[in-house]
């Protein structure tokens, strides 16, 4: 069995580290916390993750450091960096170490919890067991964020793209509006769950249009269902 995919934060403060943990295990993932530098390293090693969240300023051992010290080790496990600064500098020189991407305190935990779930996917750890579904004449290539029916591409937005993969990986599964909010957006969403009508509709449209053989049906009062056309 696949393990799951887990998620280490190392950040000095701990309110923000609890609330990067809520997050992370709502989201099906698996947490581990450290407070320090020194302690990060340590659960890098013995934890594995497949991600890291990384705080810059830390305690022992300063975030760059920390940093460089996991990039001679790995070169490919995605890192985020959190700098309560948002100066430049900061920025470019933790990219510069290795670093993917960054978010600045005070940062909104949904859009951490994207920008993990894009690292993730980027790197191929996401939780989707394939990259590539193909249903008669309708080819998606989560890799390269492209869907193609016949060999014409069929633009989509990126969470319509999301939306549409997460569908395909479940296919003939009737998927209620909160089930598609919480795994597609990675987060418990506040507003209204009808936003989900309307971006199936976008993706139910573009299919149409180009004779994909395959769509998203209403299951009145329930949800969703990605089949074939004519199925019962």
């Amino acid at each position: 069995m696949k393990r799951p995919i887990k998620i280490l934060t190392i950040e000095d403060d701990p309110n923000i580290t609890e609330l990067i943990d809520m997050y992370m295990l709502k989201m099906g993932y698996d947490s581990v916390v450290a407070s320090d530098g020194e302690r990060g390293l340590e659960l890098y090693f013995e934890e594995a993750p497949d991600c890291i969240v990384l705080d810059l300023m830390l305690p022992k051992i300063d975030g760059w450091d920390v940093c460089r010290t996991i990039r001679i080790d790995d070169a490919s496990t995605p890192i985020l960096m959190l700098t309560g600064k948002g100066e430049s500098y900061d920025i470019v020189k933790g990219l510069d170490i290795g670093a993917d991407d960054y978010i600045v305190k005070p940062f909104d935990p949904n859009e951490l919890s994207a920008r993990v779930k894009a690292a993730l996917r980027r790197t191929n750890r996401s939780s989707d067991t394939k990259e590539n579904l193909t249903f008669s004449n309708l080819h998606l290539k989560m890799k390269e964020f492209k869907v193609f029916v016949d060999l014409m591409e069929v633009l989509m937005a990126p969470r319509e793209m999301e939306l549409l993969y997460y569908f395909a990986a479940n296919p003939k599964q009737v998927l209620s509006r909160q089930q598609l909010l919480d795994r597609v957006w990675g987060f418990e969403f506040d507003g209204d769950p009808r936003t989900i009508d309307v971006h199936i509709k976008r993706v139910r449209d573009k299919l149409a249009c180009h004779g994909a053989k395959w769509s998203i049906t209403t299951v009145r009062g329930i949800g969703y269902r990605f089949e074939e056309k004519g199925d019962v």
